[in-house]
C-alpha cells in the first residue's frame, strides 16, 4: 500500500497528535512512530473511549487517532463526541475491525480518516497530515467492500437505540440517554428486530455488530 500524497503542514509548530487505543502495545508502538517525525507531537495517550475524551478536553490536540473498539465508548461514538464539543480537533480511525458498516458510521460521524492497523508507519503519518489539514483519506480496500456490501438496512436512530442496548442498558436507561419515550425506544429496538431478521434485541446486536452496522 503506498502512503497518500503528503499534505503541507503549518509552520507553527507540530501537529499535536492524542491516541487512544486500549491496546498498551500496539498504542506505543504508534507513539513511538509518529515520535519519529519532526513535524508530528503525541501529547497524550488513552486507553479507553472516556480517557480520551477527559484529555482532548483538557489538551485540545489537532488530530485523534482513535481505535474502533474500546473497552467503553467505540471511536466512533468517541469521534462524533469530540466533532460537537471540539470541531477543530480532526479524527481518524485506526482499526483492526474494518467492516463495511464500521467505515460508513465513522464517515457519518465525521471522522476524516479510516486505515487498518496493517498500515506503514510513513501511512499512518502521512495520513495524520492529511486529516490536519482537512482532507480524508480512507483506505482503498476497506472503500471498495464499503462499496460492494450495501447500505445497512437501519436507521441512524434505530442503530443509536441497538447500540445503547448492546452494553445490556433497560429501556428506560436507554430512553433517557437516548432523549426518547420508553415506548419509542421499544418501537426502535422491535424494528430493528426485524429488519435483521432475529427473535430479540440481543441476537439483532449480534448481528448488527458482525456486519460492522453498529
Amino acid at each position: 500500500m503506498t502512503a497518500p500524497d503528503p499534505a503541507p503542514v503549518a509552520a507553527c509548530g507540530p501537529v499535536r497528535i492524542l491516541l487512544a487505543d486500549d491496546e498498551h502495545l500496539i498504542r506505543g508502538a504508534m507513539a513511538a512512530l509518529l515520535g519519529l517525525e519532526d513535524d508530528l507531537a503525541v501529547v497524550a495517550q488513552a486507553a479507553t473511549g472516556a480517557e480520551a475524551l477527559a484529555m482532548a478536553r483538557a489538551l485540545r490536540p489537532d488530530v485523534a487517532v482513535l481505535d474502533l473498539q474500546m473497552p467503553d465508548l467505540d471511536g466512533v461514538a468517541v469521534a462524533r463526541t469530540l466533532h460537537a464539543e471540539l470541531p477543530t480537533c480532526r479524527t481518524m480511525i485506526v482499526t483492526s475491525h474494518g467492516l463495511p458498516g464500521h467505515l460508513r458510521r465513522a464517515l457519518a460521524a465525521g471522522v476524516r480518516g479510516f486505515l487498518p492497523k496493517t498500515v506503514s508507519a510513513e501511512t499512518l503519518a502521512a495520513v495524520v497530515r492529511v486529516v490536519h489539514t482537512g482532507g480524508r483519506y480512507v483506505d482503498p480496500q476497506l472503500a471498495a467492500e464499503a462499496i460492494s456490501a450495501g447500505d445497512s438496512p437501519l436507521t441512524a436512530r434505530e442503530a443509536h437505540v441497538l447500540e445503547l442496548a448492546a452494553e445490556g442498558a433497560p429501556v428506560d436507561e436507554i430512553a433517557r440517554r437516548a432523549a426518547l419515550s420508553p415506548g419509542t425506544v421499544r418501537n426502535y429496538l422491535s424494528s430493528a428486530v426485524g429488519k435483521t431478521g432475529t427473535a430479540n434485541r440481543h441476537e439483532a446486536v449480534r448481528v448488527a455488530r458482525g456486519h460492522g452496522w453498529i
